[in-house]
């Protein structure tokens, strides 16, 4: 019999949790688990909704709050990364993960980067399920290994963390702790209110469609298909004239095209195109920022020119970039002779060594990299089961974006 949560915990005093109803019948069916999740998860979720347990775990129980969280989004993208990391096992040694049946169920993550979930294949009773982490680094007792499975329960697990000492306690593991067995809302989620699974939705293309944004379609026909465009693109209130007296050059027309179609704004969360048009300094305009960006690469170019060799805008061939990564690569153009619609894309990655110019054009490279068929140094993949459809997408910005 798992052991209650309330017997070895109390309620923080500066946040003590409170409760958000779930609708648990209709979470266990989008989840699609028909014996339902473990009475011990429930049971702490509707006295005390998410929580930061011991000072060190979030546990996430069914929630949303804003942009800042949403249990189905946080379960989907969990699963995923889940999914890509276990890749790295050898095969026989490779969990299955949620919604394939028996597959890892997420329920909470550290502040250390730990992700815990529970092995749904291990019993038909959701009440037996044992726990197994995912460790951000190999810890006392893992064996160097980064997944360890435990033979507890959640309520098993938690109690095992709440001690005094680093000793392992029976029965032995990489357990987390010591910790306190403190309960306190979620300091993220202050406001946090019920979630509700989302409706079906119909798929978004016709199998038609699909063939054409993922197979036979080329160009801005297919890439809006896979990527739709908004309805007022955003470039800022001045003219690509202005803009190219100022640079001291005109642009690609390829470029030019697809900003009139789409503006500024963001590829899959991933790939930020600057605001080209923008007029006045307090708004950023495009030449602030491509100068800000080629100050830093002269900097590191003085430094280690070994690692950053290439010229720089308005260097003959230099780098003119246009574009940049949430983690800081850049994507632009080497401005290589006097027609800038034959300028070789290429890529400043932040994290490797610099590579060579990129093959395809802009709207080509933009179409494959949204398809899944293109992987490079600064334009991360897909996972192999991932739905190119799914992760292809565009959001625009408004006059208050910084870029």
């Amino acid at each position: 019999m798992n052991p209650d949560i309330a017997d070895f915990t109390t309620f923080d005093s500066e946040r003590p949790p409170s409760p958000i109803a779930a609708d648990w019948p209709a979470i266990e069916a989008w989840l699609g688990l028909a014996a339902g999740l473990p009475s011990d998860f429930k049971k702490l979720a509707d006295a005390c909704g998410p929580v930061d347990f011991g000072e060190y775990l979030w546990i996430h129980t069914p929630c949303a709050e804003g942009s800042r969280f949403d249990y189905g989004a946080w379960l989907r993208e969990t699963h995923r990364t889940a999914r890509i990391e276990l890749r790295d096992l050898p095969e026989g040694e490779r969990y299955t993960v949620h919604p394939e049946p028996g597959g890892l169920l997420a329920w909470g993550e550290s502040r250390g980067g730990d992700v815990l979930f529970w092995d749904t294949s291990r019993s038909a009773d959701p009440d037996a399920w044992n726990v197994v982490v995912h460790h951000s680094g190999a810890i006392p007792g893992s064996g160097l290994r980064l997944w360890h499975a435990y033979e507890l329960t959640l309520s098993e697990y938690l109690n095992h963390t709440v001690r005094d000492s680093w000793d392992m306690p029976s029965p032995p593991g990489p357990l987390l702790g010591p910790l306190p067995g403190t309960l306190a809302r979620t300091a993220f989620l202050p406001d946090a209110q019920p979630w509700t699974p989302p409706a079906p939705a119909a798929p978004r293309l016709t199998d038609a469609q699909r063939r054409v944004a993922l197979q036979t379609g080329a160009g801005l026909e297919a890439l809006e298909l896979l990527s739709p465009p908004p309805a007022e693109p955003y470039l800022g209130g001045g003219s690509w004239e202005a803009l190219f007296a100022e640079l001291g050059t005109a642009l690609p027309q390829e470029y030019v095209s697809l900003m009139e179609r789409y503006g500024a704004g963001s590829w899959s969360r991933w790939l930020r195109f600057l605001t080209p048009l923008r007029t006045v300094d307090h708004e950023r305009r495009f030449a602030i920022g491509v100068e800000e960006v080629l100050d830093g690469y002269r900097q590191l170019r003085a430094s280690y020119p070994d690692e950053y060799p290439l010229a720089v805008w308005p260097e003959p061939g230099g780098f003119l970039p246009f574009a940049n990564s949430i983690d800081g690569d850049h994507l632009g153009w080497l401005t290589e002779g006097t027609a800038p619609d034959a300028w070789p894309l290429v890529i400043w990655p932040r994290h490797a060594r610099q590579g060579a110019p990129l093959q395809g054009r802009l709207i080509d490279t933009l179409l494959a990299w949204q398809r899944g068929t293109l992987t490079t140094e600064g334009l991360p993949g897909l996972d192999p089961s991932d739905d190119p459809v799914e992760f292809a997408g565009f959001t625009a910005w408004d006059t208050h974006a910084y870029w």
